[in-house]
C-alpha cells in the first residue's frame, strides 16, 4: 500500500514528499529537495554537518525522521540568505575567513543562527558552548569564534 506524501516546509516553501517515514530528512532534503547545505558526516548525528533549523532550533537532520517533521518550519542554509544578499551571520562567516575545507560549516552557520535568535549577545564561552558538539577538522576555530562574535556585534548594531 503507497504511503501517502508527507507535507514538509523548507526555507517557507511547502513540498509534498514521498518517502518511507522513517527516512532522514537529510536524505529527502539532499536527495528530493536538491538542497545540499546540508552535508552528510557521520550519519549519527555527532559531527553537525547535516543541521538545519526545525522551528528554529538547530537540529541533526541526519537522524530525524522526515515524518516527525511534517508541520514543522524547517529552514536550511540556502533559506538564509542568497548569494547577492547574505544573512548576518553567513556574511560574519565570509568576512571571518572562517572556513577552510568548508565541510563543517553548514552546521556553524546554522547552530550559529539558532544561538543568536535565543541570545542575540553571547559570551565567548556561551558562543564556544553552543558550538562544542559541531566538529571541525580543519582548525578554523579561532576565526568561527570571531564570525560568531562578529555577527553578534552586527545584530546588536541593527537592533540600535
Amino acid at each position: 500500500m503507497m504511503q501517502p506524501p508527507i507535507r514538509l516546509t523548507v526555507n517557507g516553501r511547502i513540498h509534498d514528499v514521498t518517502a518511507e517515514g522513517q527516512t532522514p530528512l537529510l536524505y529527502v532534503l539532499r536527495n528530493d529537495l536538491g538542497l545540499n547545505g546540508p552535508k552528510y558526516g557521520c550519519g549519527l548525528g555527532e559531527c553537525g554537518t547535516c543541521t538545519v533549523l526545525i522551528d528554529g532550533m538547530a537540529a541533526r537532520s541526519c537522524v530525524i525522521p522526515v515524518s516527525g517533521c511534517a508541520s514543522r518550519d524547517i529552514v536550511t542554509l540556502e533559506g538564509l540568505g542568497t548569494r547577492d544578499k547574505p544573512d548576518v551571520v553567513q556574511q560574519a562567516f565570509i568576512d571571518e575567513q572562517a572556513a577552510q575545507c568548508g565541510y563543517c560549516l553548514n552546521g556553524m552557520i546554522m547552530t550559529t543562527k539558532a544561538l543568536l535568535a535565543l541570545n542575540p549577545q553571547p559570551t565567548e564561552q556561551e558562543a564556544l558552548a553552543a558550538l562544542r558538539y559541531n566538529l571541525c577538522r580543519c582548525g578554523t576555530h579561532v576565526e568561527i569564534l570571531r564570525a560568531v562574535m562578529r555577527a553578534s556585534s552586527q545584530l546588536a548594531e541593527a537592533g540600535d
